[in-house]
């Protein structure tokens, strides 16, 4: 019995820490995936703007320190990071800066897109769909 608790509590360690870790991937590709020196340039941002974004680029340089705050809800980091963002931009920079690098998107949808669309479940869709055409009997004709 105790093997299985044991068994248990490393599988459910070991799925929260992946679940985490990817929360965490989508956070730093959020930080890498743009080019800042450019957006401060494109947005014409004071030199005090420029540096509160790179200070908050730069806020959790590691896993650990992003488990830390987010270890309860991960997907909170979409909201506070563009919260933040949009408190140093402006709303009128904020605005600018969504529609040329989002492509009008809200920035939280583009990190969270993939989340429900598993690949191991996508070949069900078409078993679904055969099975809808069969007229029920499991099998086509």
């Amino acid at each position: 019995m105790k093997k299985i608790l044991l068994a248990a509590f490393f599988v459910g360690t070991f799925s929260l820490s992946y679940a985490q870790s990817e929360y965490y991937n989508d956070y730093r590709r959020s930080v890498t995936d743009i080019n800042w020196q450019t957006v401060a340039a494109d947005l014409l941002l004071s030199k005090t703007q420029t540096n509160e974004l790179n200070s908050l680029n730069d806020r959790y340089h590691d896993y650990n320190s992003w488990n830390r705050v987010y270890v309860n809800n991960p997907d909170r980091w979409r909201e506070d990071r563009y919260y933040e963002i949009e408190r140093i931009l402006g709303r009128e920079k904020y605005q600018k800066f969504k529609a040329k690098y989002y492509k009008g998107q809200n920035p939280t949808a583009v990190y969270n897109r993939n989340k429900n669309n598993d690949k191991r479940y996508k070949h069900m869709t078409k078993k679904s769909k055969n099975y809808k055409q069969d007229n029920g009997r499991g099998h086509k004709h």
